[in-house]
């Protein structure tokens, strides 16, 4: 019976090691960051209190407990062996996820460089469609430009023909027909140019502009303002802005200075003031 309380007392000393809730077992897990709650003089302790001393006979409280420890125990060094082997693989997957850091940061600045690349190419691309477009302008304006030259003296030919004949056909059916013919198909040929961006020189009544205008001859007329296209003897012809030919003109002098027209004003008719 001593031996029964002995063993009893025994038990009750192990016992605040753990704590136990309608049978169950408690036993402390440790967790990352935190100490072990029991140490290993603790373990070896309760696996020493486990194993009955020499000669010592125990009841079957006693046993249970004694059992209970050592599974605790052994439970608790379980537990610890597996925690140290995820902290290891812990600290494995942090050396994995710092390297896989550092190629993200790398595949970033490569897109980065690829975006910077693919933005100056498109740039590249858009400078070269507008040089080749320009470019394809200004042919089809040489194209067009030698054409044009080539018909003027034709175009010439047909409208002295006209005047001409317009004179001699006074008073004849038949011939004035005829230049009526001619000059419809003289009208037809300037609309062709004026549709590929030909604009006609004829500036008879106009002030002369040097820039438009080739002076063949003066003209004394007191009537005009000074400096006005008197006669055109052959028209001038433009071309995107561009003066292909300039047009043959005589101009006027010995009237009064033309005033100064407010700006973006078009020319005016070069007829004298109304106070003359």
């Amino acid at each position: 019976m001593a031996r029964s309380d002995e063993n009893e007392k025994r038990a009750g000393a192990a016992a605040p090691a753990e704590e136990r809730e309608g049978g169950d077992v408690k036993v402390d897990i440790e967790v990352e960051g935190e100490e072990p709650k029991k140490d290993e003089a603790a373990e070896a302790q309760a696996s020493k209190d486990a194993v009955p001393a020499e000669g010592e006979v125990m009841d079957e409280d006693a046993m249970v407990e004694a059992a209970k420890r050592a599974g605790d125990a052994a439970a608790s060094s379980d537990f610890k062996s597996e925690a140290d082997s995820l902290r290891a693989e812990r600290d494995e997957l942090n050396k994995k996820l710092a390297g896989v850091a550092d190629d993200i940061a790398a595949a970033k600045a490569e897109a980065a460089a690829s975006a910077d690349r693919l933005s100056r190419l498109q740039a590249d691309w858009e400078n070269y469609r507008r040089r080749t477009e320009r470019e394809r302008v200004v042919e089809r304006e040489r194209a067009c430009e030698g054409l044009v030259k080539d018909l003027l003296p034709a175009i010439d030919d047909l409208e002295r023909a006209i005047a001409h004949a317009q004179t001699a056909a006074e008073g004849d059916e038949v011939a004035k027909q005829l230049v009526d013919g001619v000059s419809a198909v003289h009208a037809k040929v300037v609309s062709v140019l004026e549709k590929q961006g030909v604009e006609v020189i004829d500036p008879a009544g106009e002030a002369f502009n040097p820039m438009d205008h080739q002076a063949v001859g003066r003209v004394e007329n007191p009537d005009v303002y000074d400096e006005t296209v008197a006669d055109v003897y052959q028209k001038g012809y433009r071309l995107g802005g561009k003066v292909v030919r300039p047009a043959m003109v005589t101009v006027s002098y010995g009237g009064a200075k033309r005033p100064a027209e407010p700006e973006g004003e078009a020319s005016g008719d070069g007829k004298a003031a109304e106070s003359k």
